[in-house]
């Protein structure tokens, strides 16, 4: 019920594709040497954090169009975070942003083989950031002892302040960034729905 839940929201099912269509390709020749696959997961968890304080919390764009995605991807997340509809990336970002990242793979290495492998990473380090993503946000208790915590850590980021805790799957990031504070040392903010008060 619950991944099945998952499955039908933003790209989520497309992503699972996308990993399965990889994995179905390596048997046939079209391999992804694993160091490639890993570099392409820690490449995603690397832009993981300032994608979310840089690009999903600029300020609100003049440009209509553009304020109207900052509100789709971001701000009408914060606004409703219970909203399933508003939690996931949907597909007209991810395919673009992930053809990007391919084009910039195949200006680095020229290597059709190494695109593959370090898009297939990005592709299962992104099925994860939805997955924790989603779970922090749904009414279920993470069986371990990282996953209760790491849920605690993104709701603070919802429900304490949204000027900090910027990581979704880890705080690497916010230690490095000092976006990371004790939660009983931050000051509840007044603007953790509306993240730009008029």
């Amino acid at each position: 019920m619950i991944v099945a839940t998952f499955l039908r929201h933003g790209s989520n099912a497309l992503l699972a594709a996308g990993i399965v269509l990889f994995a179905l390709a390596i048997p046939f020749g079209f391999g992804a040497p694993a160091p490639y696959v890993a570099l392409g997961v820690l490449l995603f968890f690397l832009s993981e954090y300032g994608t979310h304080r840089f690009l999903l919390h600029a300020p609100p764009s003049t440009q209509p169009v553009v304020l109207r995605a900052q509100h789709r991807l971001h701000y009408d997340h914060h606004l409703e975070p219970e909203r399933l509809d508003l939690l996931f990336l949907p597909p007209w970002f991810l395919v673009p942003v992930l053809g990007l990242f391919a084009l910039a793979y195949w200006l680095f290495s020229h290597n059709l083989i190494v695109v593959g492998a370090l898009v297939f990473g990005n592709l299962l380090g992104l099925l994860y950031y939805e997955w924790v993503h989603y779970v922090a946000h749904i009414p279920f208790q993470p069986r371990t002892r990282f996953g209760r915590w790491i849920k605690k850590y993104h709701l603070w980021h919802h429900f304490k302040s949204e000027r900090l805790w910027f990581g979704v799957t880890n705080p690497i990031a916010d230690y490095g960034a000092r976006t990371y504070r004790q939660v009983d040392e931050v000051e509840r903010s007044g603007n953790t729905r509306v993240l730009f008060p008029k």
